[in-house]
């Protein structure tokens, strides 16, 4: 019986290393089709929606079960979707239009559109001020609306390309990368106003962004292959992870303490960064090719990526074009 008790405790020991190792799979597809490009994916964790950007709409799904259950039109050149599930609006971004449209989340019927920056890109709601920021990438801006009112407050040049944000309500901060200058712009929100720009040593192009908020921790997916992890209270550099090649995409789950980073090579970097500030690789997980955005779940630790089949360029020198009704959402979760 001692031998046999070893024996399971050493085969329970080493399915507890392949599983910490190994913690994500693939659960589902949910298959949209359809023409055109997306960028940003986004949840509503309570109301079990996802909100994926396609070409010229929103399309809207179940986050359990996949179903399409609805679609925002009208909104060109898409990049993202903001929910405002308190005031029960969503915000979207634009980008062949410089506005962003305002939505009804019950019944995805516009409010109203206002008027931002030049390709409104990412977009954030922060919960304490009730407000949304659209960062322009080519307006080198920030627009901030009043989420209720549906009016604009203010405009905050970033004096860069704005990448992805995220915010700290706590202490009344937005920080938001800054694609061509490597750098992560720090927004006072009562102000409106920047308050500082923290330079991101070996980091090139920074695009997703992630937080840990109980850590004080910034992680910044850049486009030479490494995640930047930067202290949010200093600006100082506390490490650097490796990842996979064509990044877009940054998430953070509070509860496992990991972090992803979604590369468009088609594998997502999971890793974690213990309290001394020293990363660890945790998974190398293969998705596919284009699978670049990411958002995660925090009911259910799920994570979920836009993808298309790619076929190659027809000419020469020419882009990849995306498989007729290949689009779809690939899902994994852990095991």
């Amino acid at each position: 019986m001692r031998v046999l008790a070893c024996f399971i405790a050493a085969l329970t020991s080493g399915l507890a290393v392949t599983a910490a190792e190994q913690p994500y799979h693939l659960v589902k597809t949910i298959s949209i089709g359809g023409p055109g490009g997306w960028d940003y994916i986004s949840i509503d964790p309570q109301a079990r929606r996802l909100y994926v950007s396609h070409a010229t709409k929103i399309i809207v799904a179940d986050a359990d079960t996949g179903a399409v259950v609805g679609e925002v039109p009208d909104t060109a050149g898409v990049h993202g979707f903001a929910v405002a599930a308190d005031l029960g609006r969503g915000f979207s971004t634009n980008g062949r239009e410089n506005t962003s449209t305002i939505v009804d989340l019950k019944t995805l019927k516009t409010i109203a559109t206002v008027e931002t920056g030049g390709n409104p890109d990412a977009v954030l709601y922060e919960p304490d001020r009730k407000e949304v920021y659209t960062f322009n990438g080519s307006g080198k801006s920030a627009t901030v609306i009043d989420a209720a009112a549906g009016k604009v407050v203010a405009t905050i040049d970033l004096g860069g390309k704005p990448e992805a944000a995220v915010a700290d309500s706590a202490v009344h901060r937005v920080f938001v990368n800054i694609e061509d200058s490597g750098a992560i712009k720090v927004i006072d929100s009562a102000s409106h106003s920047v308050v500082a720009t923290w330079p991101l040593a070996g980091c090139e192009e920074p695009t997703g962004l992630a937080y840990d908020a109980a850590h004080h921790r910034l992680f910044s997916a850049c486009h030479n292959k490494v995640m930047a992890v930067t202290d949010s209270t200093t600006g100082k550099a506390v490490t650097s992870i490796p990842i996979g090649a064509r990044v877009d995409g940054a998430a953070f789950d509070p509860q496992s303490g990991y972090v992803f980073s979604s590369n468009g090579e088609g594998t997502v970097t999971i890793a974690r960064v213990d309290a001394a500030g020293k990363a660890t690789v945790v998974q190398t997980l293969t998705t596919q090719p284009s699978a670049r955005t990411i958002v995660f779940d925090p009911s259910t630790h799920n994570i979920y990526l836009p993808a298309a089949t790619m076929n190659p360029p027809q000419e020469p020198g020419g882009r990849p074009q995306m498989a007729p009704d290949s689009f779809k959402v690939l899902v994994y979760g852990p095991k």
